[in-house]
């Protein structure tokens, strides 16, 4: 049997290669993870490296079925090789660390092949004594043959092993970023509800006719948390309308002593943006900036938008004893400002610039996010 082309080896080489990566977990689809896929891709591979095999022989000296006897012994003894390497040594030894061992047994496995396939072959071509004498003077070369393939598959295992580590990992880093954005996001809203709440008992013990507005402004604010800020991004539309009556229930609950503005400016389009992304500011302006100032207190809101940026700016007055970052303080209910920059780091990184700046009788937020 003559010797095995260098292009033969190539082709062996890369088949498997993509044999190995096509039926990890960490390249095919979800629905396509299953024993039965992966066997059939197994073989459509095999039958591509027999194919490569058969051409490169000399159809001049075989007959057809005699041809494809001997590619179909070859990727047998192939087989053997792989399947023996990246089912049993490699999980066995190379993954516990134990590489002279691998090394060892893997070394071992391709000569213990190599006699085996040149015994058969030799039987096979009993009635050719050149054929057979070409066998065992190749015998360096099935070795050699045997080695490569089986050290390739071994790459091949360890890529796609590192590839579906790292796609775990990337799935696991994704859930986990979930997760902290609905933690960070639940904590926007209890502080609100639970003073318009109060409110709004103060205001039915009063038997006042603001009581009936607050409830329909309350019961819009909440249907939109509930049900329209499950997704990732909301339409900039809602989300402002949303805004609008946050604002207008805090006019409702302050009176009319409270100088309280909110203005848009810009043109509303198709521009989508992160949830409940600027309420923090606002629960901390007018808590800081109202509830602490009946007689003189503000709070003044503007928004400009764009196609490509939302900006937001909130001024709000302080109480003289305030000393601390409004947004700071963590024990009166709100997020806190390292909550917000989180969350603004998770869903819009390198994307944002966000000010503060902390005067002695007003307190400023500045925030530009740039939206996708």
């Amino acid at each position: 049997m003559h010797s095995i082309a260098c292009i033969y080896e190539l082709a062996v080489i890369i088949s498997y290669i993509s044999t190995v990566e096509l039926t990890q977990d960490s390249i095919i689809p979800s629905w396509e993870r299953s024993p039965t896929s992966r066997v059939v891709i197994h073989t459509l591979m095999w039958i591509l490296l027999g194919l490569i095999y058969y051409i490169n022989q000399n159809p001049m000296e075989q007959t057809f079925w005699f041809g494809l006897s001997n590619t179909l012994l070859l990727l047998f003894f192939h087989m053997i090789v792989v399947y023996f390497n990246i089912y049993y040594l490699i999980p066995s030894f190379l993954s516990r660390k134990s590489v002279l061992i691998y090394l060892l047994l893997f070394v071992i496995s391709c000569f213990i092949v190599t006699p085996l396939r040149t015994l058969v072959f030799y039987l096979k071509f009993a009635g050719s004594p050149e054929a057979q004498n070409a066998v065992l003077s190749d015998q360096i070369s099935t070795f050699l043959s045997l080695f490569i393939v089986g050290a390739f598959s071994t790459l091949a295992k360890i890529l796609t092993d590192w590839l579906r580590s790292q796609r775990q990992m990337r799935a696991l880093e994704t859930e986990n970023m979930q997760s902290e954005l609905k933690f960070l996001r639940s904590q926007v809203n209890p502080h609100f509800l639970f003073n318009t709440l109060n409110s709004l008992y103060a205001l039915t013990l009063k038997k006042s006719d603001k009581a009936p507005e607050i409830v329909i402004k309350l019961s819009e604010i909440m249907r939109y948390m509930l049900y329209e800020c499950n997704e990732k991004t909301v339409p900039l539309e809602k989300e402002i309308k949303y805004m609008r009556n946050y604002v207008e229930l805090e006019r409702l609950r302050h009176g009319e002593h409270a100088d309280i503005t909110f203005e848009c400016k810009g043109e509303i389009k198709d521009q989508r943006i992160a949830p409940l992304m600027f309420i923090p500011f606002f629960e901390n302006s007018f808590k800081h900036g109202i509830s602490n100032q009946l007689n003189e207190g503000f709070v003044h809101i503007q928004l400009e938008l764009d196609q490509k940026k939302v900006n937001l700016e909130i001024v709000n007055s302080k109480a003289d004893a305030s000393s601390k970052l409004p947004l700071a303080d963590k024990k009166s209910g709100g997020i806190g400002l390292q909550n917000i920059q989180r969350r603004l780091d998770l869903l819009y990184p390198k994307k944002y610039l966000l000010e503060i700046e902390d005067d002695k009788d007003e307190y400023k937020v500045e925030l530009e996010i740039k939206l996708s």
